[in-house]
């Protein structure tokens, strides 16, 4: 699935979040970085943590989310 997955990002460019583990074994952080190349309106963060990183940096991520949804909710509002 991931081919239609990308072609719709590709197509739509949704505003997009990716908070991603450095260090997680079962996503590994590669599986991150096709999403600069499909996605225009991107937040990337890569976190020194592993496959559990809302245990770990739940805050962090918790700002980066807040920070998001703010950022977003304006631009949408301006449209």
């Amino acid at each position: 699935m991931y081919p239609k997955w990308q072609e719709y990002f590709r197509k739509y460019q949704p505003p997009t979040l990716i908070v991603w583990d450095k260090k997680d074994e079962i996503f590994p952080a590669e599986g991150a970085h096709p999403y600069k190349r499909d996605l225009k309106n991107l937040d990337f963060h890569l976190l020194d943590t592993g496959h559990f990183a809302l245990e770990e940096d739940g805050e962090i991520i918790a700002e980066y989310i807040r920070t998001f949804l703010d950022t977003n909710n304006k631009v949408a509002s301006i449209k």
